[in-house]
């Protein structure tokens, strides 16, 4: 965490899953600031009061700034004097996206925009942004959106030589608001059977700590313009309902198929394969560098094209399979669940 003394970092989003992530990651290390950027008051009442309690003795360090990333004036008032950005505002809700498109681009397309715009203005140094494996041959609106808010990111980090941008690239988080383990849970408690979309739909799944490793990694080692994917197991909807039914005493045999819900794809991809052409591969991750080459396209007729990558398209099928046992070993690792199981016991 070297990099972070005496810095001020800014988490547009930051009352969300991810930013109480780095909130316990980092407010105990020697950084300087931490500066949550939202819109809901509420939420970060609630955050402030969290914090005082748990942290007493550096809750000091989070300052709470009300705005909009799709208001730039107000993004701008939060930008003075931040080192780095970790840009995590976004409409997430793949439904909601498919009835409400034009509201999940003014978010992740042009409040991506006003954020990076507003950070090369303060000279800011580094940025990265956070997009999801759904940017991946998009199939509803907020995959789309995501997309386009990496063409942005990758666009922006061409302009600037001061503000370094780049791209994380993830699949679905355990237990982040929103997501489906903690309403199975709630549905077991309630003695109600759990309810499944499709059970051989496959997903990536990944921890919040996992999640904030990736921002970090990227931090760390990105190029202006990357995208960096996490190589991340992956498992179907059905093992992943019936391990929080072992954990949790549901019954298995109870378990309810609903039907795929509006835009939602029966597998996910965190690198496509026209992307493996020049991807490169680091071990645990996959960086995707930016295209460098300019608008003059002729001079490639006489120039041709380098020789393209053996990678090929890394997705929630051909990735490593989880077993339910191994599934229900990475769920139960997680906070949230630890917290959730000790409530069952007493």
């Amino acid at each position: 965490m070297a990099n972070f003394t005496g810095k001020t970092l800014l988490i547009t989003g930051g009352t969300g899953s991810f930013g109480n992530a780095v909130l316990n990651r980092f407010l105990r290390t020697d950084i300087g600031e931490i500066r949550i950027f939202s819109r809901d008051e509420k939420k970060q009442d609630d955050m402030r009061h969290e914090f005082q309690v748990k942290m007493p003795e550096v809750a000091d360090k989070i300052k709470f700034y009300i705005g909009d990333v799709r208001d730039i004036a107000s993004v701008k008032n939060a930008m003075h004097g931040v080192d780095y950005i970790f840009h995590a505002a976004a409409l997430k809700q793949v439904p909601s996206c498919e009835f409400f498109p034009i509201e999940a681009v003014k978010t992740n397309v042009i409040g991506t925009e006003n954020v990076l715009t507003a950070a090369i203005e303060a000279g800011v140094k580094n940025v990265v942004c956070l997009s999801t494996d759904k940017a991946a041959y998009p199939v509803n609106a907020m995959g789309t959106s995501k997309a386009m808010m990496e063409k942005v990111v990758v666009a922006k980090a061409r302009t600037t030589t001061k503000t370094k941008i780049c791209c994380t690239r993830y699949g679905n988080v355990m237990c982040s608001r929103g997501s489906v383990i903690p309403l199975w849970i709630e549905q077991i408690k309630k003695g109600n059977p759990i309810t499944v979309t499709e059970p051989s739909m496959t997903r990536f799944i990944m921890s919040l700590d996992e999640a904030v490793d990736l921002v970090l990694f990227a931090f760390e080692n990105g190029e202006p313009g990357d995208i960096l994917v996490q190589k991340a197991p992956a498992c179907t909807i059905q093992t992943q309902a019936e391990a929080v039914c072992e954990l949790f005493g549901g019954n298995k045999d109870d378990i309810k198929i609903i039907g795929i819900r509006h835009g939602e794809k029966m597998y996910e991809t965190l690198l496509t394969n026209e992307e493996c052409a020049n991807a490169v591969d680091m071990g645990e991750f996959y960086r995707v560098p930016c295209d460098k080459r300019g608008l003059n396209y002729d001079k490639y007729f006489s120039e041709g094209d380098a020789e393209r990558n053996v990678l090929t398209e890394f997705n929630s099928n051909n990735t490593q399979l989880l077993t339910v046992e191994e599934t229900k070993a990475k769920i139960a690792s997680l906070a949230y669940i630890q917290e959730e199981l000790a409530k069952e016991a007493k």
